[in-house]
């Protein structure tokens, strides 16, 4: 599996490609000058990029992804908490909350989350 790796304006690109796809070139080209202010080649130089670390694929003009992006998300976070907490994810959500404490809501969601998790 590729580094799934982008920077912010990386991922507001890919972002219209996942919001879009599938997508002809030629209009990625439109939305990218509308919503980035980039010029043809800024386009197809990010896109390049983006193809060769394995996230998208560009067929005879037409942009699809080749992971989702809840998969490239989940891969990115999964990384973050392997590398930083040991792959610990009570000890993420420790250092998580000590600063932001979660609200009645997000307890609710998260230990729903758990019992659905338990049940598989």
């Amino acid at each position: 599996m590729s580094d799934y790796q982008m920077g912010p304006v990386e991922s507001r690109f890919a972002d219209l490609i996942w919001s879009n796809e599938p997508i002809s070139s030629t209009e990625l080209t439109k939305r990218s000058q509308e919503a980035l202010a980039w010029k043809k080649s800024t386009t197809y130089t990010v896109l390049k990029r983006l193809c060769e670390k394995g996230l998208f694929q560009n067929e005879k003009g037409t942009v699809t992804s080749l992971i989702s992006r809840d998969q490239f998300y989940a891969a990115r976070s999964e990384k973050f908490v392997e590398e930083t907490f040991d792959g610990s994810l009570p000890a993420f959500l420790a250092a998580f909350t000590a600063r932001k404490p979660l609200t009645p809501e997000e307890v609710a969601q998260l230990r729903r989350m758990v019992d659905e998790y338990g049940e598989e």
